[in-house]
């Protein structure tokens, strides 16, 4: 075997080996500690307002902060809505490990109805785990004070204070205020159409009919903004920042809040509605609707028991009936013989025989005057105060409905009056063109007849009906009623100092009616102020009242029939109404009231004695007379007319 051959390192190309690895090596750090500095230099320097942003995205949270309501008052400063501090129950899911099993066990502790805990478990499906969900809207002092000693044993569910809308009034306002309810998924999705949705972050209640629906903008104010330090747990450790919110403006109505007391006594027990309006401003001084129902229910979400009893209900108190229509009855006669004077069909002295039925030639049909026995011969002035059937039977078959539809027009009927509410009805106001749409129907003269003393088709809301006499007693001259006087904000001043701005509401009215012949208005007023002086319900008064009386057909009746409210069902007995106004010589107050379904006697024996206590309550203890009017009174000399009327011994209607 031949020895192993020695190989001899060569110590140059080893060497030289290792210098280039060791190069490689080394160069391989140096472009990775290049990078690594590189990249600490994009960090603290290039990118550091990034980054330090987003860092205290983590350390630092905008809490939206929700703005004062704006307050409600009456025309004397009485109080109607206010914001009260309430305590709710709130739980974020994701802090809780068994979700089911704490509520179940907080309900326990608090006595929370399985109704509260299942409305809880629906709306959590709809939020995000990380947001707070109300399980109890409205805890008591005692409940705040169990569950806080009981805290610790509850993650995630915490008791949060925050001001919620109440009306001290309650039933009495509901249907001028609405009221304030839960903010859901479709006022959400209105809210962010009309890009509201940043402004509404923090707030749980948004207007819900109403004054608060109408003014909306203007009660809510501006959102603040809050910048807090949070740990890790995301609790709050300071506040860095604070914006306050700019509070919603305070609202003065031009309601009468004790007005309003006296139409819910006059109504009680009964279904219907008053108006009040000042004449001169168009402001409405009450507005009532009866039966009512209590706004707070729905400012912490209305139970569905509650719920289900309104809407049930044969009485129907959802409904505001100031707004809704009503067969107008005689209440529309005063300005039916306006039209036909202006149409020059009657003069005051047209005598029209009535036998106590009006009779179309060629028909056999007999349109029965309310007085079996009629009223034999009647001049305009004794046609309102007697309220005789024949008399406007006849002025509106002369008349057609197109001229009656297109005068009523004028005066507000079948349109809405403008009020600064939401829930008005236009009510109707019939026509040919209106009746063909309708029904598809040809128009015929008993129509016109029916319409000739406010029955058929023809329906009026009670706040069109003040609107309309307000039109009378103002000569033509329109105002838009409304329940907005004056709106304040709070103006904080450099110095500190604070102080309420108020701004009244000037509202514009419409176009005026003009008559052909000016002293037209004072024939037909003139004849409503006797008529009220023929009227039991204003013997007495301090006051020189006028007004008209309406007994409005719910059932039809059949020829040869007697009407017997004794034998009738409740809900096709008559309506009583009502319109009328005070001082004559200078108007304050006009009042409209319907009172459905009445048992006993007409409009005089029901709804004027109800408009009494109304304009009883308005003028107090004030005695007014045309003596103490003189100075007010237009230097214009008053027209004068025949009558043969001089003492009425029973009400029309």
């Amino acid at each position: 075997m031949s020895p192993r051959r020695v190989v001899i390192r060569n110590q140059s190309a080893e060497a030289n080996l290792f210098a280039r690895r060791a190069f490689i090596a080394f160069t391989g750090v140096v472009l990775v500690l290049l990078i690594l500095f590189g990249n600490v230099y994009n960090l603290q320097v290039e990118s550091f307002e990034k980054y330090q942003t987003r860092s205290n995205s983590n350390r630092i949270k905008l809490l939206p902060v929700a703005p004062n309501r704006g307050l409600i008052y009456d025309r004397n400063g009485v109080l109607l809505a206010d914001n009260k501090p309430v305590y709710s129950l709130e739980v974020i899911a994701e802090d809780v490990e068994d979700i089911k099993a704490s509520i179940v066990e907080v309900s326990k502790l608090l006595n929370i109805t399985p109704e509260r805990q299942r409305k809880f478990f629906k709306s959590m499906k709809r939020k995000r785990r990380f947001k707070p969900v109300e399980l109890h809207s409205r805890l008591s002092d005692q409940q705040v004070a169990l569950f806080s000693v009981n805290q610790h044993k509850f993650p995630g569910i915490f008791v949060n204070a925050r001001l919620k809308r109440y009306y001290p009034f309650s039933d009495l306002t509901t249907h001028n205020l609405g009221y304030v309810a839960r903010i859901n998924r479709k006022d959400a999705n209105k809210l962010a159409l009309d890009g509201k949705s940043e402004n509404y972050a923090a707030t749980y209640g948004i207007g819900r009919l109403g004054i608060e629906r109408y003014y909306e903008d203007m009660l809510h104010g501006t959102i603040g903004h809050q910048e807090v330090e949070i740990n890790n747990q995301g609790r709050v450790i300071r506040t860095l920042n604070y914006t306050p919110p700019v509070p919603g403006k305070d609202l003065t109505l031009t309601l009468d809040i004790e007005l309003q007391m006296i139409a819910k006594r006059a109504l009680s027990g009964k279904r219907g509605a008053i108006v009040a309006m000042d004449p001169r401003t168009g402001g409405i001084l009450a507005m009532y609707s009866n039966p009512s129902y209590d706004g707070n229910l729905f400012v912490h979400g209305i139970s569905t028991k509650n719920y289900k009893k309104l809407l049930e209900s044969k009485d129907l108190p959802l409904i505001n009936r100031s707004v809704q229509g009503y067969p107008p009855a005689s209440t529309v006669k005063p300005f039916l013989a306006l039209t036909g004077l202006e149409e020059n069909i009657i003069t005051p002295t047209t005598i029209v025989n009535d036998p106590g039925w009006y009779k179309l030639e060629g028909l056999p049909n007999k349109y029965r005057d309310w007085a079996t026995w009629g009223h034999g011969k009647v001049n305009l002035t004794k046609a309102i105060i007697k309220s005789c059937n024949t008399y406007f039977f006849d002025l509106a078959f002369k008349l057609g409905i197109t001229k009656i539809s297109n005068m009523m027009e004028k005066f507000g009927f079948g349109d809405y009056t403008g009020i600064d509410i939401y829930e008005e009805n236009k009510a109707i106001m019939p026509s040919v063109a209106w009746k063909r749409a309708r029904y598809n129907q040809h128009w015929y003269t008993g129509d016109t007849l029916n319409v000739g003393i406010g029955q058929g088709y023809w329906t009026v809301t009670p706040l069109q009906l003040t609107q309309a006499l307000t039109t009378l007693v103002n000569h033509g001259e329109r105002k838009v009623p409304h329940l907005l006087k004056a709106n304040s904000e709070l103006i904080i001043e450099s110095s500190g100092n604070a102080y309420h701005q108020i701004t009244p509401v000037i509202y514009e009215p419409r176009a005026p009616l003009k008559l052909k012949v000016d002293n037209h208005w004072e024939v037909v007023l003139n004849a409503m102020h006797k008529a009220a002086a023929a009227y039991d319900a204003f013997k007495g008064s301090t006051y020189d009242a006028s007004g008209k009386t309406g007994s409005a057909q719910v059932a039809r009746i059949k020829q040869g029939e007697e009407y017997d409210a004794k034998t009738t069902s409740e809900n096709k007995r008559d309506n009583a109404m009502f319109i009328g106004f005070a001082p004559y010589d200078n108007p304050e107050i006009v009042v409209a009231v319907a009172i459905e379904n009445v048992a006993i006697g007409g409009g005089g024996t029901n709804a004027g004695p109800v408009a009494r206590q109304m304009m009883d309550q308005y003028f107090g203890d004030r005695v007014i007379t045309r003596q103490t009017l003189k100075a007010k009174k237009s230097t214009k000399a008053k027209p004068k007319f025949d009558s043969t009327i001089k003492t009425i011994p029973q009400e029309a209607d």
